[in-house]
């Protein structure tokens, strides 16, 4: 991001907003190594159809899904995999923060 324009910088806080709702983060994680329709992704997340085809729309949009129609239905993948890359190291660096925290919290625990 080092002396990027403030434009670039605006399609880069996109490209997160995209990601910061955990509902198309659940859909990422469902199409991971598979594609599916709008009916398998809405009943593997517990939403409906409507609901789930607005953030398949959002995501198809910002070039994260890939969408292909066959016969009645419309099956998505995930276009760019490296958006995996992305997540797994933010995963990674949650859980190392919530690991240090523990330990931090874990010394002002009063031994019996």
């Amino acid at each position: 991001m080092k002396n990027m324009p403030i434009e670039a910088l605006q399609e880069v806080a996109a490209y997160f907003q995209i990601l910061s709702e955990p509902t198309r983060l659940l859909i990422l994680n469902l199409l991971r190594g598979t594609e599916r329709n709008v009916g398998e992704l809405a009943e593997l997340c517990g939403f409906t159809a409507a609901n789930i085809s607005r953030h398949l729309a959002m995501l198809t949009k910002h070039g994260f899904l890939a969408r292909e129609g066959r016969g009645t239905s419309v099956y998505y993948r995930v276009a760019d995999e490296s958006v995996y890359e992305l997540c797994d190291l933010v995963c990674c660096n949650i859980a190392c923060q919530y690991e240090r925290t523990a330990k931090n919290r874990s010394a002002f625990t009063r031994v019996q």
